[in-house]
């Protein structure tokens, strides 16, 4: 049976159809539901194996990245959300997402203390939105990043720069629960780049709960899925070609949504 995935939209958010299509690219199943119709509950949470919370400006970012939907997530769902995580699923917040998760305390909630806010996403060191590709080294297990080491995707934000307390990246570093970390690669090289694009405290650009469950990450693995959404695809064609080799379909990043699916599969 295919798993059943709910892509939170409403209010800003507008990566809904891109993260659809990759769910359903693997084999899942994916329904965009407007936070509205599960709160007057016109659709259940228990149906669904994977929640993904995807990127946008929700609220227009007033408030804070994150934080006006985070709240309205905890006034009126919240007990819906903690029965979900204590299940074996999975959970996604995809930039705007990851801001969302963070304000809601569902990552890094150390010592497992879901609803307690204990990092943020400050903005960019350099005080602008920045849309571009960065490299990333995977750097904790998670059913999310399963055979995964280093990828690339696309990034466009102006709220990215992680931050805890010295006390509490101690704890996250120790619980192993910096998932992502900004690194100079093929990203940054080609198009002569600094490899953190925003600042973040240790070059963090996505982090877990304990249970590797629940992803946070910045960059958008959606929005490049494909290797000729690359902007380094036509030096990998030319490779191939004088290699004698097939160009490939699919990107690295797209192994994040093809792990999840196979999550429930296997």
């Amino acid at each position: 049976m295919k798993p059943k995935v709910l892509v939170f939209s409403g209010y800003g958010i507008h990566s809904e159809e891109e993260t659809k299509y990759c769910f359903e690219l693997f084999g899942a199943k994916a329904d965009i539901v407007h936070i509205n119709d599960l709160i007057d509950g016109y659709c259940a949470l228990g149906k669904y194996q994977i929640l993904a919370l995807p990127g946008g400006f929700s609220y227009g970012d007033d408030t804070g990245a994150g934080n006006a939907y985070a709240h309205k997530l905890k006034n009126h769902l919240w007990d819906g959300i903690q029965k979900f995580i204590n299940g074996d699923k999975l959970v996604i917040g995809i930039c705007n997402g990851f801001q969302i998760l963070v304000n809601l305390g569902m990552v890094p909630a150390l010592e497992k203390r879901y609803g307690q806010v204990q990092a943020a996403l400050l903005p960019n060191r350099t005080a602008r939105l920045i849309c571009r590709w960065v490299d990333m080294k995977v750097s904790a297990k998670s059913p999310w990043l399963a055979g995964m080491d280093t990828f690339s995707a696309p990034i466009a934000h102006g709220e990215g720069k992680f931050y805890a307390t010295p006390e509490n990246l101690e704890k996250i570093r120790q619980r192993k629960l910096i998932a992502l970390v900004y690194t100079k690669g093929k990203m940054s090289t080609y198009l002569d780049y600094a490899a953190n694009p925003n600042g973040s405290t240790k070059d963090i650009a996505g982090i877990i709960d304990e249970s590797g469950r629940i992803l946070g990450m910045m960059p958008h693995p959606e929005r490049g899925i494909y290797a000729f959404q690359r902007p380094d695809w036509g030096v990998i064609k030319e490779k191939c070609k004088r290699l004698g080799k097939k160009f490939p379909l699919y990107s690295d990043s797209a192994q994040i949504f093809r792990n999840a699916v196979n999550y429930f599969l296997h």
